[in-house]
């Protein structure tokens, strides 16, 4: 079943192929169905009313030879009352049949002296119904039912009965049983063909419905094929073209597709390499003079104190930009490297709670009773690269202290068995449903125009989610206007061993009912 389940879902030509299976033993089924119903009640009906004019005639000849007696003394009662009852010997050219003679119930006497049947019938399976509308009628009555023999058998019959007068008046009733072994083997004979009839049209129309369907099925499944193969990058391939139908211009239509889809991604793969290469030479050609102006502006600093006021300011200044300007190039290089797939891990046994120590303390807060950790007693090892993942929390620690409007800062440490995740909450302005969209970008900010206690170069978030990338670990982050925001970094504690759950839910338990929206490498 479960097999049959992937097979429905997965295939067109088995669900329409299954359909049309189905359909057509329903359709089939009910047609067959009504005209063998109809072909059994016509040979039935046939065979009922040959029957009662068969046993009017009968009972016509019995009943003459039954008055006969009256007038030939040669005939006597008991031997015509003997061959009334051998069918078979009757001079009319009958069917196969029965017959039983029952003497009418008299109020004072028995009236049974001529009781008697053929073949062995039990004279109990004439119905007592059919026997009170003989008696009250005057004419023929019938019925379908089943009647007994001496043996045991039972067969199904045609019992026709009429009142006759045995002489000198007694009342009787002739019963005709005309057995319908004939029709019923007819009835089954063609209840077989038409189940047979029914088999050979479902397998007709299920071989002709999987070829003309097939014919349909085939170029769309090539098709996907050959979108798949595209998709994992192999652009050259092509969907064969054959004559000039719908399905030859679907094919057309796709490969001239796949041309210009191949034609854009070239270009924009020349685009992009020529991009990262722009990046990275600009980046590495102004490290030199960047490294110049940084020494002499050193010297200019050394000898503010001999500068009057503004030019004193001035240097400071210099100093401040030149060092944002190293951190830029220091981003910039970074993100080329991302580019060119060229970062490469430097794994390291590392107590997280320490990394998260050594980097509050380098961002040299001036209110270190904003920030509130809550780490577990016990060491928390990883196998992570220091430099990287402490970039990661620099970052993230200093978007909350940006974005805190002054407000406590929470960093959670939690560890499982195969992950270790740290956690940064801060309940300042949060971002909005738009602003999320965004989140990750380069270049990237909230609200450039709001004054920020650090600078920054928009590439934080970006970078902080590729190093997470290169450990197999997620960033994921939530946020709601006016309550904040919280980032969550989960890192497995070995490399290559895939990340099962988040020891830190992304959503803060204390904001249950908070709409958020929840953001991870698969998203960006």
């Amino acid at each position: 079943m479960r097999f049959l389940g992937v097979k429905w879902r997965s295939s067109i030509l088995f669900r329409v192929i299954t359909t049309t299976f189905l359909l057509s033993i329903i359709l089939i089924s009910l047609v067959g169905s009504i005209l063998f119903i109809q072909i059994s009640n016509g040979i039935i009906r046939e065979k009922t009313n040959e029957s009662v004019s068969e046993a009017q005639s009968l009972y016509d000849y019995s009943q003459g030879q039954l008055d006969a007696t009256l007038y030939l003394p040669s005939l006597k009662l008991p031997v015509v009352v003997a061959k009334i009852l051998q069918a078979s010997d009757l001079a009319i050219p009958t069917t196969p049949r029965e017959v039983v003679l029952i003497g009418s119930p008299l109020i004072h006497k028995t009236n049974d002296k001529f009781n008697g049947a053929s073949g062995g019938l039990d004279q109990s399976s004439i119905p007592r119904d059919l026997r009170d509308k003989v008696r009250k009628s005057g004419v023929a009555e019938w019925v379908r039912g089943t009647v007994t023999f001496s043996d045991g058998s039972k067969k199904s019959a045609i019992l026709v009965g009429h009142a006759v007068e045995v002489p000198p008046q007694l009342p009787y009733e002739l019963y005709y049983v005309f057995l319908l072994t004939e029709q019923q083997t007819i009835v089954n004979i063609i209840g077989q063909l038409l189940v047979l009839a029914g088999f050979l049209l479902i397998i007709m129309i299920g071989g002709v419905s999987w070829y003309v369907i097939r014919q349909v099925i085939n170029p769309v499944r090539d098709a996907a094929e050959i979108a798949e193969q595209l998709t994992a990058g192999d652009l050259n391939r092509r969907m064969q073209v054959i004559g000039q139908d719908e399905m030859a211009r679907l094919a057309i239509s796709f490969n001239e597709m796949a041309v210009s889809m191949q034609q854009q991604i070239s270009r924009l793969e020349n685009l992009s390499r020529l991009q990262q290469r722009f990046v990275s030479d600009v980046s590495h050609e102004l490290r030199t003079p960047l490294t110049t102006i940084r020494m002499a502006s050193e010297v200019i600093a050394e000898s503010k104190e001999k500068m009057d006021p503004a030019a004193a300011r001035s240097a400071e200044l210099l100093q401040s930009q030149i060092a944002r300007f190293e951190t830029l190039l220091t981003d910039l290089l970074e993100v080329s490297r991302f580019d060119a797939s060229a970062s490469i891990l430097e794994l390291k046994e590392t107590d997280m709670k320490t990394l998260v120590d050594q980097t509050i303390d380098q961002l040299q807060l001036a209110d270190l009773e904003q920030i509130r950790t809550d780490f577990p007693e016990e060491p928390v090892l990883a196998s992570v690269d220091p430099r990287r993942i402490e970039r990661v929390l620099r970052n993230l620690i200093s978007n909350a202290i940006d974005h805190s409007e002054g407000k406590t800062i929470e960093i959670t440490i939690r560890q499982s068995a195969r992950e270790v995740s740290v956690g940064v909450r801060d309940h300042g302005i949060g971002f909005t449903e738009r602003e999320s969209e965004r989140l990750f970008d380069r270049f990237w900010r909230a609200d450039p125009s709001r004054s920020r206690l650090r600078g920054g170069t928009g590439l934080g978030l970006s970078i902080s989610l590729d190093d997470a990338k290169l450990h197999q670990g997620t960033l994921k982050a939530w946020g709601a206007p006016g309550k904040g925001a919280n980032f969550v970094l989960t890192v497995p504690k070995a490399p290559g061993i895939p990340i099962e759950g988040q020891p830190i839910p992304v959503n803060p338990n204390d904001e249950p009912s908070t709409t958020f929206l929840t953001f991870d490498e698969d998203d960006i």
